[in-house]
């Protein structure tokens, strides 16, 4: 709607200029008015004084004049220099406010026919998920029902990283220190027990050094020399040979860890239309190489290796196929994203990966360009920066990660004693406190991560997330259960009579323009793959909330016009803020 104005203004405008000065065709620029000055919208009228021949100031109030004249909407206007600010009428604002009928869907856009998919999460299958997991998994998540909501057919997706030497070396210290230890023998999650045998062989490894090391040999030596690093390299020859005992294994360990992941995945509540695995991809682009280098798009160097020349777009060479014709990464992602578009028939790619990739996937969108994919103009890497905590950095052969599991019952419990410490749980039943210890905590966390820009490095800080003041997840879950109160208080009263409210004051004119602003800010948030964009919109629709709600009483004014008027204000508002949470992935109590 509120774009509808400016649409309607900007129609009016043309129809002035072309009557006041013969112009036609010239720029209009409507933006909204800076908070210092009075008004809704401003016109810049600078672009119009060659053909006006006057002074900044008398352009603007010809203008706003004309304007004023022609369309009721505009209520009164001031001119600044060469800003023309135009205050829109209390008519209008209550029409759009009353316009907004379907609430769940509100800000939505209707399907479109362009599929998207998204790729994120792409764990290992040697440890549990930890904290650089989870901003991954919560963007590529949130980026998911942004582009959803705003139309688009989202497909999403992980590859899961199954095969390779960093599973050996789990599969190799499980065979020799675990005694047949199992999820079900020793009560630990399945992501966390092979976890486990990774940091075992981490401790092994490091002693055979030290030891390679005492009796003589050189530490690059005793890295290549120690007999677990050989078990683990013949380990991973035999799954590549397809030994019977060892993929065996290899299947069940993998089975633990999914099951493992899965438990995460539902405590976070997020989800996969479909799982790739690397052990089944890692082959598939050696075909398509094999048949660009036979179209002349890639070359081979006298050791028999195909390289792609990307000096042209300046990314230099890039290796596709070894001397000995097996893949690198480069080769399975190539033969993954055309598999994906033969299976979805997609419009367009995000892939969700940290800024260490960024030059990975430039040469990864630029070698399909160069084999004729259309659709490879439509890649994008989502890249984000790393997670840090207050601790520093993690590690997680040494066992230093901060385990998404643990992180998760922490958020809670911190969750739990915040809202104990300020009453925020009185006269709510114990598993409706577990439940919603469980949302607060999980809604502290999801919004810490999103609110932040993607591309920028963060500082993680668990205590401050779950504060119940300032730009974080519990202030904005507050003040949503707060309005619910209020709404079933008024219920209670019989309250919301028709009628209608004159005297409309400012913090509910600017609520009015927050709630009307939401739909735009989904498209710029699907068109930046940016829910920081959502995440601080929610927070400032808040602050207008609370802005308002100190400022009148809502269910006590004698004008009954007044108190149905705000009733109305006040669920258009919880509708918005329960919808943009949602796109968080962020569940909002009706109490707390």
């Amino acid at each position: 709607m509120q774009h509808d104005i400016n649409l309607r203004i900007s129609k009016s405008l043309a129809e002035i200029l072309k009557d006041l000065y013969q112009l036609e065709g010239a720029p209009i620029d409507i933006q909204a008015t800076r908070k210092e000055f009075e008004g809704d919208l401003t016109l810049v009228v600078f672009p119009y004084l060659r053909a006006s021949r006057k002074k900044p100031e008398a352009t603007a109030e010809e203008i706003g004049i004309q304007l004023q004249e022609r369309m009721a909407e505009i209520r009164s206007f001031n001119v600044i220099k060469g800003f023309l600010n135009l205050e829109i009428s209390d008519d209008y604002w209550r029409a759009c406010l009353h316009g907004i009928q379907d609430l769940e869907h509100y800000g939505s856009k209707a399907m479109e026919e362009e599929t998207i998919l998204v790729e994120y999460s792409s764990p290992n299958t040697n440890k549990p998920l930890h904290l650089g997991h989870i901003r991954n998994i919560l963007l590529g998540y949130s980026v998911s029902n942004i582009l959803a909501f705003a139309g688009k057919q989202v497909k999403k997706v992980q590859i899961i990283n199954d095969r390779g030497i960093h599973i050996c070396k789990s599969m190799v210290a499980w065979s020799k220190f675990a005694n047949g230890e199992t999820p079900e023998s020793s009560g630990l999650k399945g992501d966390h027990l092979v976890g486990k045998y990774y940091v075992e062989f981490d401790k092994a490894y490091k002693q055979e050094m030290a030891a390679l090391i005492a009796d003589g040999k050189t530490e690059e030596e005793a890295k290549e020399e120690a007999p677990i690093l050989q078990q683990a390299r013949a380990t991973l020859l035999k799954w590549e040979q397809g030994d019977a005992e060892t993929v065996g294994l290899w299947e069940t360990m993998n089975s633990w860890v999914y099951a493992g992941f899965n438990a995460t995945y539902d405590r976070l509540g997020v989800g996969f239309d479909k799982n790739y695995y690397e052990s089944e991809t890692y082959i598939l682009g050696k075909k398509v190489v094999e048949e660009g280098l036979e179209r002349g798009i890639f070359y081979q160097k006298e050791d028999q290796s195909v390289w792609c020349d990307l000096e042209a777009e300046k990314l230099g060479e890039k290796l596709l196929l070894r001397r000995d014709g097996t893949s690198v990464y480069m080769t399975q992602d190539i033969g993954t994203a055309i598999q994906r578009y033969e299976d979805f028939g997609i419009d367009g790619m995000i892939y969700t990966v940290g800024n260490e990739q960024d030059h990975h996937f430039k040469v990864l969108f630029a070698i399909l360009k160069k084999l004729g994919y259309k659709w490879a103009e439509k890649l994008y890497h989502l890249s984000y920066g790393m997670v840090d905590l207050p601790s520093g950095k993690m590690k997680s052969r040494e066992g230093t990660v901060v385990d998404a599991d643990d992180l998760m019952t922490e958020m809670k419990s911190t969750a739990q004693r915040i809202s104990e410490e300020l009453g925020k749980t009185d006269g709510i039943s114990e598993s409706e406190k577990d439940q919603l210890y469980h949302t607060i905590g999980m809604g502290a966390l999801k919004y810490f991560m999103l609110k932040v820009d993607p591309k920028k490095r963060m500082l993680f800080n668990p205590e401050e997330s779950v504060d119940f003041q300032g730009n974080t997840g519990p202030f904005i879950q507050y003040t949503h259960a707060r309005i619910r109160s209020l709404l079933r208080k008024a219920e209670e009263m019989g309250l919301g009579a028709d009628g209608i409210y004159k005297d409309m004051i400012s913090q509910e004119r600017d609520l009015i323009k927050g709630i009307l602003s939401f739909p735009e800010i989904v498209l710029e948030a699907a068109n930046d793959k940016a829910p920081s964009l959502i995440a601080n919109y929610c927070y400032d629709l808040v602050k207008q909330y609370n802005a308002f709600y100190q400022q009148v009483s809502i269910l006590n004014d004698s004008d009954l016009a007044a108190v149905a008027f705000r009733i109305d204000l006040s669920k258009k508002t919880a509708a918005v803020i329960k919808n943009a949470m949602q796109l968080l992935g962020i569940g909002v109590p009706e109490r707390m």
